[in-house]
């Protein structure tokens, strides 16, 4: 799977571990930065990583701010993108199994490292249900067409 990973500033460290952890589960990584402490307005990162996952460059973006809040908030902007942040093991699956996320926001502030780990992994590994999930899925598409600005990412 093709992931872009991108944070804050604030999400720095976890943003690194991050990406060594997929690379070491085998996915092709798009670093969407950032590396250091050096403050920088996280919707600039998001906006990086949403665009990729809503032209179809990558197949999921991970993002990851002091809560993963501000991230989730910015990524949604972007057309196709459903982004939620995400604190343990059920809500990362069912963002999955129900929602067909496809950009996980995660809170350097708030989550432990081995939980971040279990939670990508999960992530990743839980297949979208489909069924009456689907039809959901159509709906918010539906809401994208008809209330958000036609725009080029």
């Amino acid at each position: 799977m093709r992931i872009a990973v991108g944070s804050d500033h604030r999400g720095c460290v976890i943003h690194s571990k991050v990406i060594v952890f997929l690379k070491r589960l085998g996915h092709d990584v798009v670093d969407a930065g950032t590396d250091n402490s050096e403050p920088v307005d996280y919707p600039d990162i998001a906006a990086v990583v949403a665009g990729q996952v809503s032209r179809g460059e990558v197949d999921r973006g991970i993002l990851v701010c002091g809560t993963g809040l501000g991230m989730c908030i910015a990524a949604n902007k972007f057309a196709g993108v459903r982004a939620a942040p995400c604190h343990d093991d059920l809500t990362a699956e069912m963002s999955r199994r129900h929602n067909d996320l496809n950009v996980l926001c995660l809170s350097s502030d708030l989550l432990g490292e081995r939980l971040i780990d279990r939670m990508v992994e999960l992530w990743l590994n839980t297949p979208f249900e489909g069924g009456r999930h689907a039809r959901r899925i159509e709906e918010i598409e539906a809401l994208e067409r008809d209330h958000l600005p036609k725009r080029k990412c």
